[in-house]
C-alpha cells in the first residue's frame, strides 16, 4: 500500500469535468475522482496530448489552474496553482 504523502485531506466526489489547454482551443473530458483545496485526482481516456499544466473547468462552474504531479495512463494528480 502506498503512504500517503497529501497534506490535505481528499474529499471522495464523482463529478465531470473537462481539461482545458491551447487557451481554451482544446478540451478533454475528464471525472474528478477527489479534491481537497490543494489538488484533485482525474480520470480521463488518455493522457496523451494532455500538458503538464493546463486548466480545470468543473461542470459545477469552478475552475482552477492545475499542474500535473504524477500519472498513470488513465489517471492524473493535480495540485492547484
Amino acid at each position: 500500500m502506498q503512504e500517503e504523502r497529501r497534506q490535505t485531506h481528499r474529499q471522495r466526489t464523482l463529478k465531470g469535468g473537462r481539461i482545458v489547454t491551447n487557451d481554451g482551443h482544446s478540451t478533454f473530458d475528464c471525472t474528478v475522482r477527489n479534491l481537497s483545496g490543494e489538488g484533485a485526482k482525474l480520470i480521463v481516456t488518455s493522457i496523451i496530448g494532455i500538458p503538464q499544466r493546463f486548466g480545470l473547468a468543473m461542470h459545477d462552474g469552478r475552475s482552477f489552474s492545475c499542474e500535473t504531479i504524477w500519472h498513470t495512463e488513465t489517471e492524473i494528480g493535480v495540485r492547484f496553482l
